[in-house]
């Protein structure tokens, strides 16, 4: 027998309030959450700026070097 819209009203409220009550599972919880890089954008953002601008130089004294 399929739901009316009044019992599907009544079973989402039902939920909601369950889920307030418990907290929601975990498997739902996972879903969510993003992974956190292991370092941030900052230190990245410094890794390239030091391997790119050594570059640069080297290439400079390279061209007008001793």
């Amino acid at each position: 027998m399929a739901q009316t819209p009044q019992q599907r009203i009544a079973n989402q409220k039902y939920a909601k309030n369950e889920e307030r009550k418990k907290g929601k599972p975990e498997y739902l919880k996972a879903k969510k959450t993003s992974e956190k890089p292991p370092i941030s954008k900052t230190w990245i953002y410094i890794f390239i700026f030091l391997v790119v601008g050594g570059g640069i130089l080297e290439l400079l004294s390279l061209f007008f070097g001793h």
